[in-house]
């Protein structure tokens, strides 16, 4: 049973994960180094001596077509793939490639897919409960109520995430831009340090998708934000640095006007 912010007990089941790792350190102000990355499936080098380098509190694009690698990236920051070689950390202290998918979750990396993830019969506030950034590790359910700062925590978030009149709704009855939202929110819950945006503007009316954008530029200043979307005019609306991969290797970086006038991302991807 998931409490509701109206005084019904949770029960927080024993299976639910650990608390999280944290103390990353951030100091020489660099979030993600990958540095020559390579990952083949099958003789196929998805990643091909891949070196790639985010600032923290940094927000950046990341686009090509497909095939490029762009997924495949992202399975190896959040521990999904194993690469054949090359090394990846996330600050100074925390390397990517020996820990677990869970261990990377708990250090304060957050990945969103393309498709919403949501609890969709559970409220707004209930999905965010669910996710909150807890210790769970228990032998047996417990009973507990949320706190003041517990449900002024979710509350911030769903200021943030522009839902807090859709707090008691469903997030079955949400739009799709607004699921999106909520999943974003569910990772801030989950107090990410780095958040992996799958293709956030995919399916999004332009309305959700300006709210989208402006809520990206808001999380800046306390995240490191990357995003891989298709989307150019939500690429160009973000107005942040941008990274094309090709073929597993990076083909172009710079800022959206460098992007459009490089003739070889216009012949292998921007012009088609």
């Amino acid at each position: 049973m998931i409490a509701s912010r109206y005084g019904a007990p949770k029960i927080r089941p024993f299976f639910e994960r650990s608390a999280p790792t944290r103390n990353i350190d951030l100091h020489k102000d660099i979030a993600l180094y990958l540095e020559d990355i390579t990952v083949s499936f099958d003789g196929f080098k998805a990643i091909d001596s891949l070196s790639l380098y985010v600032k923290k509190n940094e927000l950046r694009c990341i686009i090509g077509p497909n095939g490029a690698g762009k997924t495949t990236m992202m399975d190896i920051v959040t521990g999904k793939t194993r690469p054949d070689n090359g090394s990846a950390w996330f600050g100074q202290n925390f390397n990517l490639l020996a820990h677990s998918e869970d261990e990377i979750a708990r250090a304060g990396v957050g990945r969103k897919f393309q498709k919403p993830t949501v609890f969709e019969n559970l409220t707004v506030f209930e999905n965010l409960e669910l996710a909150m950034d807890t210790d769970k590790r228990v032998f047996s359910t417990l009973l507990a109520h949320l706190n003041s700062s517990e449900i002024e925590s979710i509350e911030l978030v769903m200021e943030k995430i522009n839902l807090s009149a859709q707090s008691k709704d469903f997030a079955g009855s949400l739009s799709h831009g607004q699921k999106q939202w909520l999943e974003i929110g569910m990772l801030l819950m989950q107090n990410a340090q780095l958040l992996l945006i799958d293709e956030p503007a995919a399916g999004m009316t332009h309305q959700e998708m300006d709210k989208t954008i402006e809520l990206l530029q808001a999380l800046r200043k306390k995240h490191t934000i990357i995003v891989v979307e298709h989307d150019m005019d939500f690429v160009r609306s973000i107005e942040s640095p941008v990274t094309v991969l090709h073929q597993g290797s990076i083909l172009a970086e710079g800022d959206m006007k460098q992007i459009q006038n490089n003739p070889e991302v216009v012949e292998v991807y921007l012009g088609k």
